[in-house]
């Protein structure tokens, strides 16, 4: 939902599928931000605008800017009429029209690579005493992620390079790169989920299949998605048995950082 680096557009209704389990990550970094420096509410790669309440109810009359590449995604948060402002932009370009209090990213800096360079960049936009909060999933490793990678360089091995699949760096690696610049905290949290029943179809796969998965998916063909969907789900009831009413336990780690400058 963040870049251009797509060639299909994000579809805002499988996104919010699970929008429950997708809010609570962004609500527990929000309610972690503890500086309330003047200047603008950035809320980047903001999406289908589903943390616009939130961020409009701690804004206390600053200005609150949603930015997103998606236009099917800032269509979905003009709805939501928290925003002051929308603006239709690739992360890894936008630069504000003027310093910003706080620069709130949930679930979406994963998707732009060369963190070393992007994250000072959005330090150094923010006016003094003004916070950079970034939540994102920390589950490459885990069945759920490495499987879809595994299978596509077993079955595609010489397309696999150009999927663009998300990734982040180690967090010893933020550490070093954000704590000279300010007030750094770094933590990681396991959600369980509970994933309900899905038709014909493994939870797990239907909760990755929108998100994680989407770059692999859409380089394949209609037989080739089938056949990997297939293999997938063959391996996703051995990691995450189904239980009897249909429902999955789902473990799922995401991290957060906060820097104030």
């Amino acid at each position: 939902m963040t870049t251009a680096a797509h060639k299909t557009d994000w579809n805002p209704g499988a996104y919010a599928r699970f929008r429950d389990l997708r809010l609570r990550p962004g609500l527990d970094l929000l309610n972690a931000i503890d500086q309330k420096a003047a200047g603008d509410v950035v809320d980047l790669g903001c999406g289908n605008g589903q943390l616009g309440p939130a961020l409009k109810a701690r804004a206390e009359g600053r200005q609150i800017i949603g930015v997103d590449a998606s236009p099917a995604m800032l269509e979905k948060a003009r709805g939501a009429a928290c925003y002051d402002s929308l603006q239709q932009a690739d992360i890894r370009d936008w630069h504000p029209r003027r310093a910003p209090g706080l620069i709130f990213s949930n679930a979406a800096l994963h998707w732009v690579g060369e963190h070393e360079k992007l994250l000072p960049k959005l330090a150094r936009m923010l006016t003094r005493g003004g916070t950079l909060a970034i939540q994102m999933p920390h589950q490459n490793k885990a069945p759920s992620h490495r499987v879809w990678l595994s299978l596509s360089e077993e079955m595609f091995a010489n397309r696999v390079e150009k999927m663009g699949t998300p990734g982040v760096m180690a967090p010893q690696k933020y550490e070093e790169l954000l704590s000279p610049l300010g007030r750094f905290r770094l933590w990681e949290t396991e959600y369980y989920q509970r994933l309900v029943a899905e038709a014909g179809s493994h939870p797990v796969r239907r909760f990755t299949e929108s998100t994680y998965a989407r770059p692999v998916l859409d380089a394949l063909n209609a037989e080739e998605k089938a056949e990997l969907i297939r293999r997938y789900e063959e391996a996703m009831h051995v990691a995450y048995p189904v239980r009897k009413d249909g429902s999955v336990l789902f473990p799922f780690r995401r991290m957060f950082l906060t820097l104030t400058v």
